[in-house]
């Protein structure tokens, strides 16, 4: 009893390793024709990078920039692409 416990407890952990992680994906090009529109109107001229979190879900901006040269970390909701959090780098 306890070799089989222990067979299935070894089979299930072999599993949770070899399942495949999912990673981020970025923007499609109609998401980011939603999304810039959004960030311009906040006050951010430029950004890094555009991806979808699959951890939120949400579209996650990194270091957006201000015209005063602030940099932001910003999260956009996935169903309006209006902003739920900005955090300053």
């Amino acid at each position: 009893m306890f070799r089989q416990i222990a067979t299935g407890i070894g089979a299930a952990a072999l599993i949770g390793i070899s399942a495949p992680a999912f990673a981020d994906r970025g923007a499609t090009a109609t998401e980011i024709e939603k999304i810039i529109p959004v960030l311009k109107a906040a006050g951010y001229v430029s950004w890094e990078e555009i991806e979808l979190d699959d951890d939120g879900p949400h579209f996650e901006v990194d270091d957006a920039r201000k015209a005063d040269g602030s940099k932001w970390d910003v999260k956009l909701s996935t169903t309006d692409f209006q902003i739920v959090r900005e955090k300053k780098d």
